[in-house]
């Protein structure tokens, strides 16, 4: 693995692990995998699928203060260089991008992005100028990395909405490809952030998934109104402060008041001074539903070792 601090280096870096790579017919050129580091399994699984489908990996390592809305959140993001390096070279990454915030954002530049009516609901709502930061710093890597395919994690569902809107608004030739949620074994949706709470915190934590999971199981039921459903969520959550539970169209994020098409049900709540988010996705084809909950870890994630 080679790791680089510049787009040029990156760039270069990528052409030339192509030029080394054997086979790969039917295989992406390179795939990104962005990231804000303290990688767990989450990132890996992202890591992974790109190993699969593309013949060189980049991975993004860049903590952006753009998109925090508290100076202390950003702070307090947990951070280990030589630790997820060690992970990424394990994975399979042939490039790290870790650029310095200069090579990120240079003083003079005036350039913004404004991701428009899919970022003004939900995290957009109690987040501002959050999806400007997010939009921006993710623009940069699709135009200035080279590659084809770029991965996220569902986790991030209104996240992962503005971006697949975003490129393809500004028209990036480039594959956006959403994968699943990684929960820990009790269901705990995977988040960097998790180390932070303690044992009585997190145990309060597990109300978000098992609120999202009794909505999944109405709508799995037969259950399609919105209010019904983010009703199930909080229903027997009392360990969390929510801030919002909505139901969102996959394409645009705007707020449903059925569940009438590809969908997702969506919450963020705080656990002390840790804020969490959360969701179940609803896949409809051929007039079925599909609940994707995301995959469950056989053993203690990475993130407690």
């Amino acid at each position: 693995m080679r790791v680089v601090s510049s787009f040029s280096e990156a760039r270069s870096a990528a052409t030339e692990a192509y030029h080394r790579s054997n086979g790969g017919e039917g295989l992406a050129a390179i795939g990104l995998v962005p990231t804000m580091g303290f990688l767990h399994e989450g990132h890996l699984s992202l890591i992974s699928r790109a190993r699969r489908e593309c013949r060189v990996v980049t991975m993004s390592h860049y903590v952006n203060p753009r998109q925090f809305n508290v100076s202390s959140d950003f702070d307090r993001y947990p951070r280990s260089f030589e630790r997820d390096s060690q992970l990424a070279a394990e994975a399979g990454v042939d490039v790290l991008f870790a650029p310095p915030t200069s090579e990120m954002y240079e003083p003079t530049e005036s350039t913004s992005i404004r991701p428009g009516r899919v970022a003004r609901t939900m995290e957009g709502a109690g987040r501002p100028g959050h999806f400007e930061g997010v939009a921006l710093v993710v623009a940069k890597l699709l135009a200035g990395l080279g590659a084809q395919r770029a991965y996220f994690g569902r986790k991030d569902a209104q996240q992962l909405t503005m971006i697949r809107r975003m490129a393809r608004d500004l028209r990036f030739p480039i594959e956006i490809v959403g994968c699943p949620t990684i929960r820990e074994s009790d269901g705990l949706a995977l988040s960097s952030r998790n180390v932070l709470m303690s044992a009585q915190e997190r145990e309060a934590a597990l109300d978000i998934s098992r609120g999202l999971w009794a909505a999944a199981l109405a709508a799995e039921g037969g259950e399609r109104s919105a209010e019904d459903l983010c009703h199930a969520v909080t229903a027997g959550g009392d360990g969390v402060a929510w801030e919002y539970v909505e139901l969102a169209d996959q394409d645009d994020a705007s707020l449903l008041d059925a569940l009438d098409r590809p969908s997702f049900l969506a919450a963020a709540a705080s656990v002390g001074e840790v804020r969490l988010i959360d969701n179940v996705f609803f896949d409809m084809g051929g007039g079925h539903l599909a609940v994707d909950r995301g995959i469950l870890l056989q053993s203690p994630s990475l993130l407690y070792r």
